[in-house]
């Protein structure tokens, strides 16, 4: 078994498709529409769903905002160079809520930002992926 993707709510479709493909640099993989239930999906992620975890971005037709209520937590993504990775959404016109550096209690260097809907996206630095709090 293996995790195929998470699903999270959006209040318009475009503008999250444009912050994970054009900003996050994510793919658009595939869209599917549901005319009775009135619900479009769009699914994106770095490769192909048969290799790794996508994001399904779901929009309920008429919904263009969601309580994001306080369980929900946060995506992880690796990156490469997390602090040009920062430098690169802010230019683009994304939200960095937290700039590179080590977690409190630990060494691992991450930076936050957000998505459209304020959905919270950890950036790890692909040097401490895997490593919890580092040493």
């Amino acid at each position: 078994m293996r995790i195929l993707h998470t699903m999270l709510r959006v209040g318009n479709l475009d503008q999250s498709i444009a912050f994970y493909t054009d900003i996050m640099g994510m793919k658009l993989l595939h869209t599917s529409e549901n005319a009775e239930y009135k619900y479009t999906l769009a699914f994106v992620g770095y490769g192909d769903e048969s290799e790794g975890a996508v994001l399904e971005l779901t929009y309920n037709w008429g919904t263009e905002s969601y309580d994001l209520g306080n369980a929900y937590g946060h995506i992880a993504i690796e990156a490469e160079d997390i602090v040009g990775m920062c430098e690169q959404i802010r230019a683009a016109g994304g939200k960095v809520t937290r700039e590179p550096g080590p977690v409190k209690g630990g060494s691992t260097v991450i930076a936050f930002v957000e998505d459209p809907d304020g959905y919270k996206i950890e950036l790890i630095a692909k040097k401490d992926a895997g490593k919890g709090l580092g040493e």
